[in-house]
């Protein structure tokens, strides 16, 4: 399956299916139109944004995939993938720079299970951490990220962004 990679994840007993697809000229308007809420849109930019951000920092080697649940776009993901760090701009070599899931798709396990798969690819590539980074605020991602192991590296980017690290080992 070129293009795409598929993860399960067990959520209350439910079994979460999801699939990396690339983003094409077939799914870039439905995949464009997910959002956020209102509340979290300071936490996490739009698709559109996101994109137009890889394009113009080509040095972080961007890899991105909308996230499926059956034929049905649920979520965007994009990382840098396996650069060469230059702290402060890039971080790395393997940082998760975006994850999106949309509104109406929250709390179903989609949002975890890309992550858990996004584990599972750099692991695959050889790498030993994945890093990601989040604005602090009340509504924010913390608790996401520390239930699924990610602690603070103690550093923060230039925007003030607190720095996470997940071991990748198995």
């Amino acid at each position: 399956m070129q293009g795409q990679e598929r993860w399960v994840s067990r959520l209350a007993c439910a079994i979460v299916t999801i699939s990396l697809r690339e983003i094409t000229e077939d799914n870039a308007e439905s995949v464009a139109a997910l959002r956020s809420t209102p509340d979290q849109e300071r936490f996490v930019s739009s698709v559109t944004y996101s994109l137009s951000e890889a394009a113009d920092n080509p040095r972080g080697n961007p890899w991105f995939r909308a996230v499926y649940a059956g034929n049905r776009p649920v979520g965007f993901v994009m990382l840098s993938w396996n650069v060469e760090p230059q702290p402060p701009d890039i971080n790395g070599p393997w940082f998760l720079w975006k994850l999106l899931i949309d509104h109406r798709h929250q709390g179903k396990g989609y949002g975890e299970a890309v992550v858990r798969q996004i584990v599972e690819l750099v692991r695959d590539q050889g790498a030993t951490e994945l890093l990601t980074s989040y604005v602090p605020g009340e509504g924010g991602p913390a608790g996401f990220y520390a239930r699924l192991g990610f602690v603070p590296t103690g550093e923060l980017d230039p925007a003030g962004e607190i720095i996470l690290r997940r071991l990748v080992h198995e």
